[in-house]
């Protein structure tokens, strides 16, 4: 594994950063030394990425940077082992899905989704159907796109297989995905239970001593076909008065798209904790993190507190208080599938008024 570049560092893998970042006009020049020049631009292109933002080049920056140097054009896409990554493919999905070829979400992968839909897009144009995308492919994409513009299929496909579930909670897959805390598995146990007395099929993706790694728990999620996937985490910071709760979901501003029905729960799950319970608003935030990126299902990570923060630990400490942000996240899950004429104002609902919604026993 590459070791983390930081500040101060120096040698060939530097020089190669450096050398992305001027490909990005992020640094006039490429340069051996990682100096506060260069762990500037790595912030500047860390926060366009919707990636944490430290300064420092980990595995997950280093392979973003990697994504980020191809436009479409560069070379041959197609489907293989590994996938191949990065914004030419990024580009690709976008323009297909604009034209109304399904490839799934737009991710910068290119799947079996995206090979199906490079190949629905070559027999509508009478091209050779072989699912990669070359220059013939690249050339007729660009010809249908000046006369072709599909609005937002994306969004009117998640809309529509929301709206095709119902509101009734009964029968829906929710992936629960908690934190090795003791509260907050507690919580995410408490939230479990309630989920199952209203007919959902309900997966932790770990127990109380295990610990699966991230693309475990990716997997856990894309095998159950999951409809929603909460992750339940809490934040640190070097400063104990950062306090207060946030939620994140899937977008990328580099690649212009992000999950509507994510972006939408994360809303609703703000609104509803912040009314129920005093924690600070931090706010909705997008990211490209592997868990909301690769997650197939709409997937919303919820930082609940700081556990660096002494009044944060004192909240989540607090059985009660537990129990209110159980309560806060089943009417945001049940609002997010509620039509706009049955919704209510936020911090008003309450789990009993669910049933008179739609939800069956």
């Amino acid at each position: 594994m590459t070791p983390d570049l930081t500040y101060g560092g120096s040698g060939d893998l530097v020089l190669q950063v450096t050398n992305f970042l001027t490909r990005l006009n992020l640094l006039k020049s490429e340069s051996p030394i990682f100096d506060a020049t260069v762990e500037a631009a790595v912030k500047e292109f860390q926060q366009a990425r919707g990636l944490t933002v430290t300064g420092v080049v980990d595995a997950i920056t280093l392979r973003s940077l990697d994504e980020a140097r191809w436009k479409l054009g560069d070379r041959v896409l197609s489907f293989g082992t590994p996938a191949m990554r990065g914004d030419d493919v990024a580009a690709l999905q976008s323009q297909l899905s604009e034209m109304g070829f399904n490839c799934g979400r737009v991710d910068g992968i290119f799947g079996k989704d995206t090979e199906l839909a490079v190949m629905d897009f070559q027999k509508s144009v009478g091209a050779k159907v072989d699912g990669r995308c070359g220059p013939a492919t690249i050339m007729a994409i660009l010809r249908l796109k000046k006369i072709v513009s599909g609005g937002a299929p994306t969004q009117l496909r998640d809309a529509a297989n929301r709206a095709e579930r119902g509101p009734a909670l009964a029968g829906k897959v929710i992936v629960i995905d908690p934190s090795q805390s003791p509260e907050l598995f507690d919580l995410a146990q408490r939230l479990e239970g309630r989920l199952i007395a209203l007919g959902v099929n309900v997966y932790l993706t770990r127990t109380s001593k295990s610990e699966p790694t991230e693309l475990t728990r990716i997997e856990i999620a894309n095998e159950a076909n999951a409809d929603l996937v909460i992750s339940l985490h809490q934040d640190s910071y070097a400063n104990e008065k950062a306090h207060g709760v946030a939620t994140y979901y899937y977008g990328s501003d580099s690649h212009g798209v992000h999950s509507i029905v994510g972006e939408r729960f994360a809303t609703l799950v703000q609104r509803e904790i912040c009314a129920r319970t005093d924690l600070l608003n931090c706010r909705t935030h997008a990211k490209t993190w592997d868990l909301l990126r690769l997650t197939k299902a709409p997937t919303v990570r919820i930082e609940l507190g700081y556990e660096t923060s002494p009044s944060d630990v004192k909240r989540i400490s607090d059985p009660t208080f537990r129990e209110t942000t159980v309560e806060a996240l089943m009417v945001a899950i049940q609002r997010l599938y509620l039509a706009a004429e049955n919704d209510a104002k936020t911090g008003t609902l309450k789990v009993s008024d669910l049933r008179r919604a739609g939800v069956r026993k």
